[in-house]
């Protein structure tokens, strides 16, 4: 397959390839995102060297395995002298590259870092060493290192205190294709959906390239859904327990506050997530929400005028939502027989809030607000009487608010007696905000296949955003 989008990731690349000196680039993001394919892609024939750390594997695993890449890279010395350490490891590598005599750019990359790097092995002094006593020293070289443990690429190497300060040229922090990429992977794999379908796919899977691979030319979304979620074998059916026992070392941790995140729409402060799972507010908790948060699966919002004390962890990765709403129930019911019912409606209809906050750019362009400064933030008010809450807002330097209403149909969406209600009920309660005196509200409706022109439509929006916005490039 030919690379879909990645563009900004490509021009890095090319940078580093033009350049006069040896660069260390540093690539890291969710499991399944495609890091190891851009960068088998991308570099093709100039990469030399590749390997992959071992799941699981105990020092004398990975050195055996380190060895046996060099002999199928060509290095045959490594059948004679087998490496006991890293610093031997990283020496037959400097041998391995001296041997080779073309003056071309060469790139190494060494996928899945964090699980070379086991207990007391010191393996990262060693490749420090390899880096700073050799690598440095020539001029060929792009050395990418690749980990899907986001936090411990983070901590270990882009602030790495020791070898490395300051050591990486590039940082590149792979995320999940758009709506615009993951159409065109379907279509290069000669899968012809709707537009509509695939969103309904972006809903269970997100834009993860792994999951969008498995999908099959000529069955439906719901045939894939049911094959890949529910059937026995089916390519997602461990995916979730599979995906956490590889990223964390005590992946319990991170289950019990994703857990508690998937009851929940808008997320949970620290002292609510504290009082649910019971985790002691140290060390502890930090470190499992930096690792979530770092990994992809859970993102900190801050609601409206609200300070740094108010800020809510919200679940953000579309597989482990679904997850938690159909797959861990354990029912037997065929896939399609759930998106019939009324709550399969109602989850659909948060999870396209999710993909709306993943689309901020195309709904700011679709807006005419890409060269104005704005905040995205969302709002609430929990009285009884006259309780309101917003899905998104937009607030532009130009002294506008959008206030984004945020609606999944499977057809032009009709703003009844009720909702008009509801929606100048908002608009009231969001304008006695102090703030906002100052500032004009503008309401914007956001649906799937557009807004039927009635009369609460012309006294109402102002302005309104499609699904065929959220797939403008």
């Amino acid at each position: 397959m030919e690379l879909i989008g990645r563009e900004e990731e490509q021009k890095t690349f090319k940078h580093c390839l033009q350049a006069t000196e040896s660069k260390l680039i540093v690539v890291y993001g969710r499991r399944r995102v495609g890091k190891t394919f851009l960068i088998r892609k991308y570099f093709a024939a100039k990469l030399r060297f590749e390997i992959a750390g071992l799941y699981k594997g105990n020092m004398k695993d990975q050195l055996t395995h380190f060895g046996h890449t060099l002999i199928k890279s060509g290095y045959y010395n490594a059948a004679i002298t087998k490496p006991n350490t890293w610093m031997q490891a990283f020496e037959l590598l400097g041998q391995y590259l001296n041997s080779l005599q073309d003056k071309q750019k060469k790139a190494i990359l060494i996928d899945e870092l964090p699980w070379f790097d086991t207990p007391r092995s010191k393996f990262l002094m060693a490749f420090e060493h390899f880096w700073n006593e050799y690598c440095t020293k020539r001029n060929d070289l792009l050395v990418v290192i690749c980990g899907s443990a986001a936090s411990w690429m983070i901590k270990k190497i882009l602030k790495n205190k020791g070898g490395l300060h300051n050591r990486v040229a590039e940082k590149i922090r792979l995320r999940p294709f758009n709506l615009y990429e993951t159409e065109k992977f379907l279509k290069q794999k000669g899968i012809q959906w709707s537009r509509y379908d695939i969103a309904q796919l972006y809903l269970t899977t997100g834009g993860i390239p792994f999951y969008l691979d498995a999908v099959r030319k000529g069955e439906s979304v719901i045939q894939f859904v049911d094959r890949a979620c529910f059937q026995e074998n089916g390519v997602l059916i461990n995916e979730y327990t599979e995906l956490f026992e590889s990223l964390y070392d005590h992946s319990v941790h991170h289950h019990t506050v994703v857990t508690e995140l998937a009851k929940v729409k808008k997320g949970l402060n620290r002292d609510q997530i504290i009082n649910k799972t019971k985790l002691p507010s140290g060390g502890t908790l930090t470190k499992v929400l930096d690792e979530l948060e770092k990994s992809g699966f859970i993102n900190l919002t801050t609601p409206y005028q609200m300070n740094k004390n108010g800020v809510l962890y919200q679940l953000d990765d579309f597989f482990t939502l679904f997850y938690f709403k159909y797959m861990i129930t354990g029912s037997k019911d065929r896939w399609l027989k759930k998106v019939q019912l009324p709550t399969w409606r109602s989850w659909a209809g948060l999870a396209f809030e999710h993909l709306c906050f993943a689309h901020i750019r195309q709904i700011k362009r679709a807006l005419g607000l890409e060269v104005i400064e704005s905040e995205i933030s969302t709002w609430s008010i929990n009285e009884v009487e006259g309780g309101a809450q917003i899905d998104l807002i937009i607030d532009r330097a130009d002294h506008v608010i959008n206030i984004c209403e945020i609606k999944f149909s499977t057809s032009e969406y009709r703003i009844d007696k009720v909702l008009a209600a509801n929606l100048r009920n908002k608009l009231a309660r969001f304008a006695t905000v102090p703030i906002n005196k100052k500032k004009s509200l503008s309401l914007t409706m956001i649906t799937t296949f557009g807004i039927l022109d009635n009369e609460y439509y012309k006294e109402l929006v102002q302005s309104e955003v499609t699904l065929d916005d959220l797939f403008e490039r």
